[in-house]
């Protein structure tokens, strides 16, 4: 398992990265102003965190494996250029990202402003194939997942994220 940092100077080194990843999921934000946002994802609905585990072995598990795993050396790429899937435990990056982030690369598939043009994915979008309650609720099951630390991070990017989007006029 990967350990998070501990410390005064580990908890600086992460006030720094969440305010560097809110920023930029914050620029990516404010680059999606035609969506409304889609609000936080409750990885404490029970119901909702029992669909989403349906929803995850049907759809998600055969990439990204069956416990949220990933599949092996995810971090290097194929043949082909692309990435394999992540694992979405604690040991790979979707805590990283804030709750909209995560809603619309599942929803719209990983291209601009989600990633950089040009960057190829197996990930497919998932419009069309899954209703928005769907997705919601397979982010709640992969956010249950996570221990409470791992949890607390990515509630503290989201939390920035939709401060940022407030103070320039675009949140709801």
């Amino acid at each position: 398992m990967t350990r998070l940092p501990r410390g005064p100077r580990s908890a600086a080194i992460g006030v720094a990265a969440v305010a560097l990843i809110a920023a930029g999921a914050g620029m990516w934000f404010l680059s999606a102003r035609d969506e409304a946002p889609v609000g936080p994802i409750d990885a404490g609905d029970a119901r909702l965190v029992a669909l989403g585990l349906e929803v995850y072995r049907q759809n998600c598990a055969s990439c990204h494996g069956a416990k949220l795993e990933g599949q092996p050396d995810w971090r290097t790429r194929k043949a082909d250029g692309k990435l394999p899937a992540p694992p979405h435990d604690e040991t790979g990056h979707t805590w990283h990202h804030a709750d909209d982030q995560l809603f619309r690369l599942t929803k719209n598939g990983v291209k601009p402003p989600l990633a950089p043009d040009g960057y190829r994915s197996d990930m497919p979008a998932f419009d069309g194939v899954l209703t928005d309650e769907e997705i919601r609720a397979a982010l709640a099951y992969i956010k249950s997942s996570w221990p409470d630390r791992a949890r607390a991070r990515q509630q503290r990017i989201d939390d920035a994220v939709r401060r940022q989007s407030n103070l320039t006029g675009d949140g709801k």
